[in-house]
């Protein structure tokens, strides 16, 4: 049986959807077609959180559903779900602020929902409030359709005043809130909310993420946010256009490496990290153990020698490369031990821990220039091979370098030497965050910061190499264009080594063999996801970068586990 290809959805704006959806409807996939699977892509949503709270909450078996229904496709989404709900049994209420008509014909969706046996209230007939306060007493589940995405702030007076009335009940008797498209009162281009929003426990957006979404301080209402496939097509002129995705677990599942059971370690790669100073010792090592931590078969850490006693007991599986140094930073004189050394070194990865000195500014730039003295040797403690372990070289040969990753004080350093990017190997990695960027490009980093996704898409072309823009929704840039944004915004990874952790997990895997970009944002996927577990069991102020690796390991655990149940639903015919 094939294997099925995930959705990946879409980042877009406003406009843009209109689009895509105007030319979905001019192709066969009409409004009302895509309001029936967006609304049934809600309802199942609705089950998978019943399912989920029904014991823990002493929920009745079905539990009862309200839906706050606005005049707009939101609203008809929202009637579609209440209708499915229904149609199995569920006490389901529609809430409406205003009759929906067709002429003088009643809406088709609101018929079709009361012959499934749902409940109507007019929020016109409600001036008080008190039908809506005694169905939300009675509701478990709160599906929240009012308005869509096309609002503008502020909202209409009486919009805002129902919203209220709904945030009050909500602050003493708390009920699960699920949002449709968008929590209402959101401006889904600019990320602004109406103090009157509520607070959603899943957003389900439709189609396409919307580009508000993944900002605060809208993201901040989403909860979790789901993303339902409604049916577009791929050929879609406007769709297939953008180039900007959102990282999904259906997409991480899809492209996580696998693990034959014929495999050995030289089937996953050797990681190579150039890394650290006595100022920075840990840096190498939590980067070797990201790249371990994410199936690199063998990882060998090149550090100035004098880490070595400090770090050799925390990582045995790691072979070394001890690298001479002055006064515990990588010394210039590094360059020829690392190019003599590369063996099968599958991707490597340097500058974490560096410290910015000026020797190792020339280590970077004798290490790019690819060129070392051709010997015979098979040292591998480090340092250069003495006179009498090898003839005096008379030539010189050119090595190519391995896949590269640049991060930290490599960034820095690298962005001393003039056209720097033309150094590199091909599709380097280069990992920064906002004020490393800074550096390398020169914009202000409230520049950066502002317009993040073409910041990176920019430069990631300019300069030919895959671009890490670090920091809440972290974005992933290819030369050709493409970009992935992370749905993901936590201060657990603001602590020191976390940025070392991700660098080694984006080796790690390039040193299976993955490409770059796919290598960039998974990890950068995982990394984040894992420091969202971490959060589970402590504060996010407490949240270390080994806290992290640990709750990664779990995190590659369950990921591993979710792709068998999926395979093996679909060789029963199931869908995922």
């Amino acid at each position: 049986m094939s294997e099925r290809k995930p959705f990946v959805p879409k980042l877009v704006s406003v406009a843009q959807m209109r689009q895509i959806e105007a030319e979905a409807d001019a192709r066969g996939l009409s409004y009302d077609q895509m309001m029936q699977n967006a609304g049934q892509a809600v309802a199942r949503t609705v089950r998978r959180l019943a399912q989920i709270h029904q014991g823990e909450r002493g929920w009745r078996t079905p539990p009862a559903v309200l839906g706050l229904v606005g005049s707009g496709n939101n609203g008809g989404d929202t009637l579609v779900a209440l209708t499915s709900l229904a149609q199995e049994g569920w006490e389901a209420t529609a809430y409406l602020i205003k009759e929906r008509r067709n002429g003088q014909e009643i809406d088709p969706l609101v018929r079709q929902f009361l012959e499934s046996g749902g409940k109507v209230l007019l929020m016109e007939q409600d001036p008080e409030f008190q039908h809506l306060t005694t169905a939300l007493r009675q509701a478990n589940i709160l599906l929240d359709g009012l308005l869509g995405t096309g609002i503008r702030l502020p909202l209409r007076q009486e919009i805002a005043i129902l919203l209220e009335a709904v945030q009050a009940f909500l602050k003493h008797s708390p009920r699960l809130v699920v949002a449709v498209d968008c929590p209402s009162g959101t401006d889904c281009d600019s990320g602004e909310v109406s103090p009157s929003t509520l607070q959603a426990d899943c957003t389900v957006t439709l189609g396409a993420v919307k580009q508000g979404l993944l900002k605060l301080p809208a993201f901040s209402r989403l909860g979790e946010l789901e993303v339902a496939d409604i049916g577009f097509s791929e050929a879609l002129p406007a769709l297939a256009a953008i180039r900007d995705e959102v990282i999904t677990s259906e997409v991480v599942l899809h492209v996580l490496p696998r693990r034959p059971p014929d495999a050995h370690k030289g089937t996953f790669g050797t990681a190579m990290i150039v890394a650290g100073s006595l100022n920075y010792t840990g840096a190498a090592l939590l980067a070797g153990q990201g790249a371990y931590a994410v199936g690199a078969g063998l990882v060998t850490l090149a550090v100035p020698s004098p880490l070595h006693a400090a770090l050799a007991g925390h990582l045995p599986e790691a072979t070394w490369l001890l690298l001479p140094h002055e006064l515990g930073v990588i010394d210039a004189a590094a360059a020829e031990v690392i190019l003599q050394n590369l063996g099968r070194t599958t991707a490597m990865l340097i500058g974490p821990g560096f410290g910015l000195e000026d020797t190792t500014q020339e280590f970077i730039e004798k290490l790019l220039s690819g060129s070392a003295p051709v010997r015979k040797t098979t040292a591998r403690i480090g340092f250069i091979p003495s006179e009498t372990a090898a003839p005096k070289p008379s030539s010189a040969e050119t090595l190519q370098l391995p896949p590269l990753v640049v991060d930290a004080d490599g960034l820095k350093l690298l962005a001393r030497l003039p056209e720097w990017w033309q150094r590199l190997p091909a599709a380097t990695v280069l990992t920064p965050h906002p004020g490393e960027m800074s550096v390398l490009c020169g914009l202000p980093v409230a520049e950066i910061q502002a317009h993040r996704l073409e910041v990176a898409r920019r430069f990631a072309a300019e300069w030919g190499h895959v671009v890490v823009l670090k920091g809440a929704f972290t974005v992933i840039a290819a030369p050709d264009g493409r970009t992935a944004t992370l749905p993901i915004a936590t201060s657990a990874l603001a602590h020191g080594g976390t940025g070392d952790l991700l660098a080694g997990m984006i080796t790690g895997l390039r040193a299976q063999g993955m490409e770059a970009y796919t290598a960039a944002w998974l990890a950068a996927w995982l990394h984040a996801q894992a420091g969202l577990e971490a959060t589970r069991s402590l504060a996010a102020a407490s949240v270390l970068a080994s806290d992290v690796l640990r709750a990664l390991r779990s995190l590659l655990f369950t990921l591993e586990e979710q792709r068998k149940s999926a395979e093996d639903l679909m060789l029963t015919g199931e869908k995922p």
